[in-house]
């Protein structure tokens, strides 16, 4: 079994990427550029080179044998259908190449996968953490005129024809602000080395769990729902075909709500056997599954509702992921709680008040499980208010 850190790097053309992945590589990343692969994979003598002549002609040969790069993208760029050739022939031979690579990196490594189109091409979810370099345009445009030689509307052009900005953003789970002076962001590159990678390579190994904590209330955060849409990803890849649904539930996923800081997730499958079947991917890919047996509350008595339990290894962001069967009704009553509170400020005002006092009275426990155990007789007095909602508004999960 191999589990190794997956940390995907990216950043417009002239952030600075090189000085991150030169910093990481100094702390002991294993550095993998798909730029560097993506040339390899066509030099001279190479399978990929010969299938390139074969598809374009051989006016994409330079006078040494080598590949003329202009020459080959003026014909691979002129239209879709050659670009699409051109992808078929090098995206096979890179994505081979690079899995050579990764196969030759120890089981505790971190693997630092360089890249530049991974917004792009949509490959975010495959990493274990995404990390993004970003300067400003005009820092980012000078640098290319000054270090690279490249004419200044050149420049601005490679720059637009990348991801916007926001596109960045909603994949970073790091966000590195590279616009300062040479070496200026390394102290914060050595602090998510030591701070987030390694505890993080660590967890996942060593199947560590996350250390109880007391209930501690923050501010409802705007960013809660992006941080959870870059958890779901990763969650969809990961169960895809055997998932019927992936939704970010609980305090955080309503607006204005007063939460503890962890992202409470659901997948909701047919059977839990479909969930043991997935649960030791969930677990190499940072959501480790917990120990013992895990069950939601009946309501209106019965037995015990069981489900399954994974949470984050990463230490800089946490996660709960509930994995709940439709035997139950728990996965409907987590959903409908949720929208219930988010349709119903005055509800939504009164649990905070519930969450504020349980979470002072509980503040020197150490862990959350009285004031989890002491709320839940509110939150189940208010199922029957929001299914009382729901039937009145018509709500369907």
């Amino acid at each position: 079994m191999r589990i190794m850190l997956r940390v995907g790097l990216s950043g417009g053309i002239g952030a600075g990427k090189s000085t991150v992945a030169a910093r990481l590589v100094e702390h002991g990343a294993v550095h993998i550029d798909a730029d560097v692969i993506a040339r390899e994979v066509v030099e001279p003598g190479t399978e990929g080179l010969a299938k390139v002549v074969e598809a374009f002609g051989a006016d994409v040969l330079a006078a040494d044998g080598g590949l003329n790069r202009p020459a080959l993208a003026a014909k691979a760029f002129a239209d879709e259908d050659s670009r699409r050739r051109l992808n078929g022939i090098l995206h096979p031979l890179i994505g081979a190449r690079t899995a050579e690579r990764m196969a030759a990196v120890p089981p505790d490594g971190i693997v630092l996968h360089d890249v530049p189109l991974l917004v792009e091409g949509g490959y975010a979810p495959n990493y274990h953490l995404v990390v993004i370099v970003d300067a400003p345009v005009e820092t980012r445009v000078r640098r290319l005129v000054e270090q690279r030689g490249m004419p200044e509307e050149d420049a601005r052009a490679r720059i637009r024809a990348q991801a916007a900005d926001e596109q960045r953003r909603a994949v970073a789970d790091v966000w590195l602000d590279n616009s300062g002076p040479a070496g200026a962001v390394l102290p914060e590159v050595d602090r998510l080395w030591t701070e987030r990678l390694v505890p993080f390579e660590e967890n996942v190994r060593l199947r560590r769990p996350r250390p109880p904590r007391a209930p501690e209330l923050v501010p409802y955060d705007r960013t809660w729902p992006a941080q959870a849409a870059r958890a779901l990803a990763r969650l969809r890849l990961l169960t895809a075909g055997r998932a019927l649904r992936v939704d970010h539930i609980g305090s955080t996923s309503v607006p204005g709500l007063p939460a503890k800081d962890v992202l409470d997730l659901q997948v909701t499958v047919s059977t839990l056997e479909q969930a043991d079947e997935f649960a030791d991917v969930l677990s190499e890919a940072g959501f480790l599954r917990a120990e013992g047996e895990w069950w939601d509350d009946p309501q209106g008595g019965g037995g015990p509702w069981p489900k399954r339990f994974h949470y984050g290894a990463d230490p800089g962001r946490p996660v709960n992921v509930h994995v709940r069967s439709t035997g139950t009704p728990a996965w409907r009553l987590a959903l409908l709680f949720a929208a219930w509170l988010r349709a119903n400020p005055a509800e939504r005002d009164a649990y905070a008040e519930v969450k504020a006092k349980l979470a002072q009275a509980h503040a020197q426990d150490g862990s959350v499980d009285g004031y989890a155990e002491e709320k839940q007789g509110w939150v189940n007095a208010a199922f029957t208010r929001a299914e009382e909602w729901a039937e009145r508004t018509g709500w369907s999960a």
